[in-house]
């Protein structure tokens, strides 16, 4: 038989294995996991970027062993606010609200924490301090894109802006461009539009085309989101602008990465992040609440710039190929606690 401290000592080496290092026992909720249901109530879900986040919400529920439901509102605010109601009748214990409007959620969100149930907002401010926000960096997002197309125009251009205000992405996406038109006084912006009506690209295409009718001088157009950006270019090929008008965004997908690589794209370049794992990061917040730990107000993902050069040197055509080339896509080190399981790679 072992003695006690052969067997101690025999645990200590393995312990200093690589690889073999001993999980965590999560806390409660979490030690009993197929209790715990979530609910990830949506206001946007058109697009690959948002297929993408559902898809992480989905895997990183499920690496947890957590129930998960979903609620679309498909961009209706009322609707969007009866349903976290709806997931507060459930019995949920905690709800993922993703965007929406501030004044639509506020209310509805303050009813959720007044029921004891656990909540974190992506991309939507609901103005409740017992309330974390998942962010994309959205400011470093509009950053990176337009320092690139500094880096590529100049100083001194005319330009385009697609925005709606009202949404928090793209409101804190809006300080950013404010700041560098600012900071760069030779950026003339010739035009503003936008909408979210259905289906997006398709609506931003009909308002583009007008746009450039009018100002056939513009030379950028920054469009911080990418169903924005497929409009733009769609408007600009009609046109036969693709070499005269170039076009930064935010927000990626594999859709996205054709549309920049086709010949002669004025798609030069997007910031992003990538959104499965910013679905991880809002199920992973949402459980450190949920286990009692501290989670800061403002929980930040980080983005990566990927320009039209960068698809074409490093030949990628999908989203797996992106996150293989430039490994800082696949992970964010975000929410992470020892006892947490996460999604197969």
């Amino acid at each position: 038989m072992f003695s006690r401290r052969v067997f101690v000592g025999l645990m200590g080496g393995i312990a200093l294995i690589p690889g073999l290092a001993i999980a965590q026992d999560a806390p409660a909720p979490f030690d009993k996991p197929a209790d715990v249901k979530i609910a990830l109530v949506r206001y946007l879900s058109t697009g690959d970027f948002f297929q993408a986040y559902l898809s992480g919400v989905e895997k990183q529920s499920e690496a947890l062993g957590v129930s998960l439901q979903v609620f679309d509102s498909r961009q209706d605010a009322a609707l969007q606010a009866d349903m976290v109601d709806q997931a507060i009748a459930l019995g949920v214990d905690g709800i993922i609200i993703q965007h929406g409007l501030t004044e639509s959620m506020k209310e509805a969100a303050q009813r959720a924490v007044d029921a004891g149930i656990k909540v974190v907002a992506f991309d939507v401010n609901v103005e409740n301090a017992a309330i974390p926000q998942v962010e994309q960096s959205d400011r470093d997002l509009a950053r990176l894109a337009l320092e690139q197309a500094i880096k590529d125009q100049g100083e001194t251009w005319t330009a385009g802006y697609v925005y709606v205000p009202g949404i928090a992405p793209l409101d804190r996406r809006d300080e950013t461009w404010k700041e560098f038109k600012a900071k760069y006084p030779g950026i003339t912006e010739k035009a503003m539009f936008g909408t979210m009506d259905n289906p997006i690209a398709n609506s931003v295409a009909n308002q583009a085309r007008s746009v450039l009718s009018a100002n056939p001088d513009i030379q950028v157009v920054f469009a911080p989101y990418d169903e924005f950006a497929k409009g733009v270019k769609i408007a600009v090929d009609e046109a036969g602008m693709g070499q005269d008008v170039a076009i930064y965004s935010a927000d990626v997908s594999t859709a996205d990465i054709a549309l920049m690589r086709e010949d002669g794209s004025g798609w030069k370049a997007t910031a992003a992040t990538n959104p499965a794992v910013v679905g991880e990061v809002s199920v992973r917040t949402l459980a450190q609440l949920l286990a009692g730990e501290t989670v800061a107000a403002q929980v930040i993902v980080p983005p990566t710039l990927i320009t039209q050069a960068d698809l074409n040197e490093l030949d990628i055509s999908n989203m797996e190929e992106l996150g293989a080339k430039m490994p800082a896509f696949v992970h964010a080190e975000v929410s992470v606690s020892p006892w947490m399981k996460l999604p197969a790679r």
